[in-house]
């Protein structure tokens, strides 16, 4: 995943676009960016976040930005941006979120074109460099934009800083969220809802999937209309996005609560249990949910020391993520010495991390500890998001005990589609098997019917291809 914050004001915006990205810092794992256009000077500072926060690494830069009145910002989980590119459309800064699921044919394309890169990220061509020339391909940025959405297979939501405005221009799908903010000097936009309260912004509206708006401090218009099909990422209610975020009108946290509620109706027959714990932060809610429903004490099994561990997602290299999610968990022994808890989180990806918080219990003496996950199995890797995709399909925990049961790393569709059946019995035995892996005394996954009815959406509107390979490809 990705975030971003951009602004389009009367006065200088610098202050809001800084604070406002912070407010992102939860959707990234590697890189921030900002970029200003003051006197049709364009500006930029790119940072590493792998081992400092958004605030820390960009306060300095903050003079060189001032008396901007448009910027934009990113918290970026892959490449380095914004970029910026100037072309016969004029000088641009483009921030794009998303996935390029047909990156090395694009190009391939652009190659044989004769376009020039100039941009890497991790050695590799620049994703958002490549997005920005998409653009240039067109007479016009409503006519390149529309190339972008027609080309690019994944998603792409992005911002087109000019040195007139803002483009905000949502995924074909609109699987990643887009929102316009308003106050009296003008206008922002933002993945997440929650970052305007704190900066004097109401909103406005929702960004529609395949809808860009150009954004000045004026006001905006339509661009290119709204397409017809939504399907929104469900993890963005699961897990990405912050608590007091709504999207498509619908609160996250409320959204979680409903979701511990349905996994409390799924246990009927669990009765020996002292309270509900919830491994922070994303459990938390589904945790709350769980035990107001089961009419048992929420507790704090574990507690976040945050003062100086950076989150989970960072750095980029697996064994070092895990040593910072293992050493920013404190168990409280007063609460799970000798007691049976229910202990909710939002997923399983790999296992790694949950294992190791199971075993941190057991050595702070609980006495049972019965898991509960607040989505379905992760059959499928993330074509759009990059949420549970990696180098290896095996690197999903769910995959693996598969691979593990199948015998063979090769196996058909049908195959896959009776593991995510929760009514069958490989669905059964791989649980079993999974339990036992993590060491917990009982593991239960929601239905994915449960999650969709927890949201709240139709499920045509959500994608769910993680759990049932359902979703569109185009």
């Amino acid at each position: 995943m990705s975030g971003f914050f951009g602004c389009v004001s009367r006065n200088d915006c610098v202050v809001d676009v800084f604070y406002g990205t912070d407010y992102h810092s939860h959707l990234g794992t590697k890189r921030g960016g900002m970029a200003f256009v003051n006197d049709g000077q364009f500006v930029r500072a790119i940072h590493s976040l792998e081992n400092a926060y958004f605030r820390n690494k960009f306060e300095s830069d903050l003079p060189k930005f001032e008396n901007s009145t448009i910027g934009v910002g990113v918290i970026s989980d892959a490449q380095s941006q914004p970029v910026i590119v100037t072309s016969h459309l004029g000088r641009f800064s483009t921030i794009v979120i998303g996935r390029i699921d047909n990156l090395e044919e694009l190009i391939a394309e652009m190659l044989s074109s004769k376009v020039n890169f100039a941009e890497l990220s991790s050695g590799k061509i620049n994703p958002t460099e490549l997005i920005a020339i998409l653009i240039t391909q067109g007479d016009s940025f409503k006519e390149g934009i529309e190339i972008v959405q027609k080309k690019v297979k994944g998603s792409c939501s992005m911002l087109i800083m000019t040195d007139t405005g803002i483009y905000a221009s949502r995924d074909k799908f609109g699987r990643t969220p887009i929102v316009l903010g308003k106050n009296k000097n003008g206008y922002a936009i933002a993945t997440e809802s929650s970052s305007f309260s704190n900066l004097d912004y109401i909103f406005e509206c929702e960004i529609k999937p395949a809808q860009t708006l150009f954004v000045t401090a004026d006001g905006y218009n339509e661009v290119t209309p709204a397409g017809d099909r939504l399907q929104i990422c469900s993890f963005m209610w699961v897990y990405y996005g912050y608590p007091s975020s709504t999207y498509e009108g619908i609160n996250v946290e409320d959204s979680r609560y409903r979701s511990g509620c349905a996994l409390a109706n799924q246990d009927k027959d669990l009765v020996d249990v002292d309270f509900a714990a919830g491994v922070p932060d994303s459990g938390i809610g589904h945790a709350i949910g769980y035990s107001n429903e089961k009419k048992i004490p929420y507790k704090r099994a574990f507690v976040k020391y945050t003062p100086t561990w950076p989150r989970s997602f960072m750095p980029q290299n697996q064994n070092m993520r895990d040593l910072v999610a293992k050493m920013k968990l404190l168990p409280n022994e007063t609460f799970t010495k000798g007691s049976s808890m229910v202990l909710l989180d939002d997923s399983i990806v790999r296992g790694t991390q949950l294992k190791d918080n199971i075993i941190k219990l057991v050595d702070a003496g609980a006495r049972s500890i019965n898991i509960r996950i607040a989505c379905p199995p992760l059959v499928y890797p993330c074509n759009f998001l990059n949420f549970s995709s990696s180098r290896s399909t095996f690197d999903l925990f769910t995959r693996r005990i598969i691979r593990d049961l199948e015998g063979a790393e090769n196996f058909t569709e049908d195959t896959l589609k009776e593991y995510a059946n929760p009514d069958s019995e490989k669905y059964k035995k791989m649980i079993e098997v999974m339990s036992k892996a993590i060491g917990a005394d009982t593991l239960k996954f929601q239905r994915l019917e449960d999650l969709i009815t927890s949201i709240g959406l139709p499920k045509e509107c959500l994608c769910t291809h993680c759990w049932d390979n359902s979703s569109y490809m185009e």
